[in-house]
């Protein structure tokens, strides 16, 4: 926990929910290259493929799958384990310099799902031979790791020995044709280094902790104002609380309506509360929803457990407000509230759009569900 300080002003919900807005661009569509939003967001969590192009599609002014596509295959962004041990698509330049801080979490959160099946194993000698089986270069699926070191560990079943090596001991890329535009493919993993032509930045020693202080103030910078537990929540680690401290007399302290400490970086925006919020359609999983411990600031708590069963929600006035789906080139909204009809206008409106994008332009047909 971060040392105590004077109470701040308290900012009340709706604030927050519009500092969020305007943080994780969905005030406003930014006029941002999608590599600088990518960055920007510290990444897009993307163990569904398809999702990280609709997010990025409600946050931008005129984003196209095609710039997405190109940053992929330019190896310009990555798909790999990071934050809370999920696939998230983030910069190259993320990548490398964050993953060494999240080794002992990614082993820490493997090892605690399969604790029985993966008891007493050697992990240096398991790392370092399946390092020796991807050091031809050659993408594989995770069967196809797992199939090769068979006959030196036969107990441990094939996919917890997987999920170890290649969301924990190994840093890896999920590389293309998974994650481009409308295309379907398995996962087949390279090493991170090699994918991209650079080591992996090696982990600080001593006291030292100039990553976790970088991402103090990138969490900030997409979340804020937020507290110490919204930020263990987004990335997943528990040793941040000595870089907290270390960056605190850069930040502002605020409180919410609990009485929790927030804290912010002074000059991040911090809009009017009563400034008008955009219908909005979010992916499956997206951060907005996901990168805080207490997520009522964008979801009501009736309505939690959406953020975390992969359903797409809508925003209307900033809450979630309903759920969609794209069935048959047509978006449907089922609502979980009543709707006025200036809302319903506009929700069909954002909806349109959005089926026209995602059908390049085939459909564009919405409707709400009965």
């Amino acid at each position: 926990m971060t040392e105590p300080s004077a109470p701040g002003p308290v900012l009340s919900l709706r604030a927050l929910n519009r500092a969020t807005l305007a943080r994780q661009l969905l005030l406003d569509r930014a006029d941002l290259p999608a590599l600088e939003a990518v960055a920007h967001l510290g990444g897009l969590q993307a163990q569904e493929p398809q999702e990280p192009f609709t997010g990025l599609w409600s946050r931008l002014r005129g984003f196209q799958p095609a710039d997405l596509d190109g940053l992929l295959t330019g190896r310009q962004v990555v798909r790999t384990h990071l934050m809370r041990r999920t696939v998230h698509l983030v910069t190259a330049a993320d990548a490398l310099a964050w993953r060494s801080r999240h080794d002992a979490m990614l082993r820490q959160r493997v090892l605690g799902t399969y604790r029985r099946e993966l008891a007493g194993l050697d992990l240096a000698a398991l790392a370092a031979a399946g390092r020796a089986v991807m050091a031809d270069g050659e993408p594989r699926s995770m069967a196809q790791l797992t199939a090769a070191l068979a006959g030196r560990w036969p107990g441990p079943p094939a996919r917890a020995l997987g999920e170890l090596l290649v969301a924990a001991l190994l840093p890896m890329a999920q590389v293309p044709p998974r994650g481009l535009w409308r295309t379907k493919g398995g996962v087949r993993n390279a090493l991170l280094a090699d994918w991209l032509g650079r080591a992996v930045d090696p982990p600080e020693t001593g006291d030292d902790d100039s990553v976790g202080r970088t991402l103090v103030r990138r969490y900030l910078a997409a979340y804020g104002p937020a507290a110490t537990a919204d930020l263990r929540a987004w990335s997943g680690l528990a040793g941040l609380p000595a870089a907290v401290r270390a960056v605190r007399p850069e930040l502002v302290a605020f409180r919410d309506e609990r009485g929790r400490e927030l804290l912010d970086l002074p000059d991040a925006p911090r809009p009017d509360p009563d400034t008008p919020a955009p219908v909005r359609f979010l992916p499956a999983f997206d951060n907005a929803l996901l990168g805080y411990d207490d997520r009522t600031r964008i979801v009501a708590p009736a309505h939690r457990p959406l953020s975390v069963s992969g359903a797409r929600v809508v925003l209307t006035d900033g809450q979630v407000s309903a759920t969609w789906t794209l069935t048959d080139s047509t978006c449907l909204i089922t609502p979980l509230r009543p709707f006025s009809r200036p809302e319903r206008a506009a929700v069909l409106a954002e909806a349109r759009a959005l089926t026209a994008f995602l059908t390049d332009n085939a459909s564009d047909a919405a409707r709400f569900a009965p």
